[in-house]
């Protein structure tokens, strides 16, 4: 999975993952009138609301990015029509030939995990019928119940090629209260990161790294430095650019020398790019999946400007 990963982002020259996180207060005034006429201000209407501009976004950015990342919880607070949102979220962006990582955070034991790994990368199987249920290429896990919360995702993985982000060294400045931690001589995200390191051994691509990544934060740049040579074959899911503050020279220390080693995550920099200053004034609202497509292009070349530096 990960040489899928890299290879599209060697192709557009853009290290770049979109974070589908639509809010109604980021979506135009026509797109939801369109749907809450048609559904009413409901749960279902705002579905259709997040449904219809993720998938305009899309279709201006798919020849630009190698991937989006949908994160659930806000499909999820609009119940069933939003998971179903979700859903559909995923299967046009693979329909444009995207890589879907979804921001999913899971974490639990056995059966239960065994399950999330089933619904969300591999197969559920219904009396001898199997289907894919949200069918992703890659999810975020949350590894802090230790490997048994890890390992039932990897039967998944190996049979439909699919590949994992772990929490590492989150980009909230609440994750060092814990992650922080000094165990036995070093900080406790260092060790999570060595152990992440281990678990990828078994999935390495031919590019030298793993279906199993690690989440770094942008807004750490130090850590980033010393998790990219503590962690040589683990590829990064980087966010924190942008809106939480982190800019390009911040993260450029969580890539290789060769400008591979991670793809950096911009959520509301790019699906809120129609209400900023920044573009505003050269797209209406109307306009607004143009207004994404160039803050792609701005952040395509903002990052390569770092990592060229």
């Amino acid at each position: 999975m990960i040489d899928r990963l890299i290879e599209k982002i060697i192709a557009l020259k853009n290290p770049t993952v979109v974070g589908l996180d639509p809010r109604l207060n980021l979506i135009p005034d026509h797109v939801k009138e369109a749907a809450f006429a048609e559904y009413g201000k409901t749960p279902e209407g705002a579905a259709a609301a997040f449904l219809k501009f993720n998938q305009d976004i899309i279709d201006a950015v798919c020849d630009l990015v190698p991937a989006v990342k949908p994160q659930i919880a806000m499909y999820e607070m609009l119940g069933i029509p939003g998971v179903k949102a979700f859903a559909d979220t995923v299967k046009y962006a693979k329909k444009k030939g995207l890589i879907v990582i979804g921001d999913i955070k899971r974490s639990d034991i056995a059966s239960t995990a065994e399950a999330y790994a089933a619904a969300h990368i591999g197969t559920t199987d219904v009396e001898g019928e199997s289907f894919a249920a949200f069918d992703e290429d890659m999810i975020t896990v949350n590894p802090y119940l230790g490997s048994d919360s890890i390992d039932p995702f990897f039967k998944a993985m190996q049979a439909r090629d699919r590949g994992m982000f772990i929490l590492c060294k989150t980009s909230n400045p609440g994750g060092g209260e814990f992650q922080d931690l000094i165990v036995d001589g070093m900080p406790l995200y260092e060790k999570v990161g060595l152990r992440i390191e281990d678990w990828g051994a078994a999935f390495r691509g031919s590019y030298g790294f793993s279906d199993i990544g690690a989440v770094v934060g942008a807004t750490y740049p130090e850590q980033g430095v010393r998790l990219r040579k503590l962690l040589p074959h683990t590829f990064f899911l980087v966010p924190g650019y942008g809106a939480q503050g982190a800019t390009a020279k911040d993260l450029a220390g969580c890539f290789n020398e060769d400008g591979i080693g991670a793809i950096v995550n911009s959520s509301r920099g790019i699906i809120g790019a129609w209400k900023s200053a920044k573009y505003n004034t050269q797209f209406t609202p109307e306009e607004y999946a143009q207004a994404s497509r160039a803050a792609i292009i701005d952040m395509q070349q903002d990052l390569w400007g770092a990592l060229n530096a």
